[in-house]
């Protein structure tokens, strides 16, 4: 229970720290957009398509508001939330140990190919009667 209350609350942190360094590492700075960056090339290609300009209320406008002046209160909780969620989640997962086929005693260290191959009795020869071989 504390294992997942403490992923819930790392997952909310990080979920709303996350989100300037993202911005700003993609080109959404608080100057404006880094030239060169993924985001001039989001904006060249939402001005390209909108016919030279970009529209208010597009992503590439509201990642730039964000990027500037940073989320509001109401985002930020609703982040934070949406990220402790996830934390929770990730923190009350179970590891499963992957399956593997079981170990014969003694097999440690060097295994050639020849023992994996499974094993095949040579066939028998059929019983002869006795009154065949007098």
């Amino acid at each position: 229970m504390l294992k997942r209350a403490a992923a819930a609350a790392i997952g909310g942190v990080v979920a709303v720290g996350a989100v300037p360094v993202v911005l700003s590492a993609v080109g959404f700075t608080s100057a404006g957009i880094a030239a060169s960056s993924i985001a001039a090339k989001m904006m060249s290609a939402a001005a390209i398509a909108n016919g030279g300009g970009i529209s208010a209320g597009s992503l590439v406008a509201i990642l730039q508001s964000v990027g500037a002046a940073g989320l509001s209160t109401s985002s930020n909780i609703l982040l934070g939330s949406a990220g402790s969620a996830f934390g929770a989640w990730l923190g009350n997962s179970k590891k499963v140990p992957p399956p593997h086929p079981p170990v014969k005693p003694g097999a440690e260290g060097d295994q050639s190919a020849g023992e994996n191959a499974p094993q095949v009795e040579p066939p028998k020869t059929p019983f002869k009667s006795e009154k065949n071989e007098k």
